[in-house]
């Protein structure tokens, strides 16, 4: 855990991280959860299946990132994402997202909360959705051949996003953002 992590969660609730996912459509996201269940492992499993644009966006500013988030959802669309392969991680496994959409609008709220942005949010935006994680090389490894001779690439709908307070264990939820043409 870095010192972003160790800092925002003592002390004040307010000022725990924030976590920006995508919304997916319910059935997109089940199937994600799924295979999530299936390779990682449970004592480790303290998420729902994601699609992660921020680890760790500063908690004490909750109120100006709802707000930039709940502008640009409304202004958005729902738009299709496609679920295209599989990412072999070292110590997992992940589904590649290819979604345009989601990489211009990722990219306009990093430009607006640029000195804000931890050094992971700072590299490239690779969109995926981890089913696999904190195994040993060889069982990832064995994991990603078996998903490799089955996986078939999909479409799904990306509906919004959600926002999550880190606080050390499970994701609490903070803010649910629709966009502007979503169902409620």
């Amino acid at each position: 855990m870095n010192d972003f992590y160790r800092r925002e969660t003592r002390g004040d609730k307010a000022a725990a991280p924030l976590i920006v996912t995508a919304l997916l459509e319910p059935d997109a996201a089940s199937r994600f959860e799924v295979m999530r269940r299936a390779y990682f492992p449970p004592a480790r499993n303290k998420t729902p299946a994601h699609l992660t644009l921020f680890h760790a966006l500063p908690g004490a500013q909750l109120a100006e990132l709802e707000d930039e988030l709940a502008e640009r959802c409304w202004q958005a669309e729902p738009f299709e994402a496609r679920a295209s392969g599989l990412r072999f991680l070292g110590a997992g496994v992940a589904i590649l997202i290819e979604a345009p959409p989601l990489l211009a609008l990722r990219a306009g709220i990093a430009q607006s909360w640029a000195e804000a942005l931890t050094p992971q949010d700072k590299q490239r935006f690779n969109p995926h959705v981890t089913v696999q994680n904190k195994v040993t090389p060889t069982h990832a490894r064995q994991t990603y051949d078996a998903l490799q001779s089955v996986f078939a690439p999909f479409d799904f709908t990306i509906e919004g996003l959600e926002l999550w307070h880190y606080r050390g264990g499970p994701w609490e939820a903070a803010g649910r953002f629709p966009f502007g043409g979503a169902p409620t």
